[in-house]
């Protein structure tokens, strides 16, 4: 959206009318004043004054409605816009990220650690110490579709998903807790 803030135009409109019908009521008030006195040229001067006075109030309401609706229509431009965005930060180029098999010893070398599983909470902190001369820039970045997540612990949650495939974890393993399988421990055992 390219205004400062719309909601500054709104709220000046706002007090522009506010002051308006403060003026009308002045006018009326004197005119009232003027009609009971029975000073009629003065109660036609008030009355004129007023007509003029509450077609600019006319004006002014009618203008308040065109902002707001321009308004709204930027706002649903912009929010297209940031969807598309939003949408745009999820896709990497190939190679921009860590690998998903970069996380597999260290994922084994953690559960290894903690006597064969644990809680996908605490493997995911030992793993992100352990690689974290590893990972690059981009996997501390929060993934778009939930900003709460780190590229990377999605990336090692994936990797888990593969390396189940691959039988080096548990397929069986409780909700919530990781496991390591003997073929993984046979991978950990040769790579070390």
């Amino acid at each position: 959206m390219i205004e400062n803030n719309p909601t500054n135009v709104s709220s000046a409109f706002e007090m522009l009318l506010e002051e308006v019908e403060a003026e009308i009521d002045f006018v009326n008030g004197v005119g009232s004043k003027a009609f009971e006195s029975r000073d009629y040229e003065r109660a036609k001067e008030a009355l004129e004054r007023s007509g003029i006075v509450t077609a600019f109030r006319d004006k002014v309401a009618a203008l308040r409605k065109e902002w707001q609706e321009m308004a709204a229509a930027a706002d649903r431009v912009e929010d297209e816009e940031t969807r598309d965005q939003r949408s745009n930060l999820g896709k990497l180029r190939k190679g921009q990220r860590t690998p998903t098999e970069s996380y597999y010893l260290p994922i084994l070398s953690v559960l290894h650690e903690m006597g064969g599983s644990g809680k996908v909470a605490e493997v995911l902190d030992r793993v992100g110490k352990l690689m974290k001369a590893t990972l690059k820039d981009v996997d501390y970045q929060p993934l778009a579709s939930n900003p709460d997540n780190l590229r990377w612990r999605n990336a090692a949650q994936w990797a888990r998903n593969s390396m189940i495939g691959e039988g080096l974890l548990k397929p069986d393993s409780p909700r919530g807790v990781w496991g390591i399988a003997e073929k993984g421990r046979a991978m950990l055992k040769g790579a070390k």
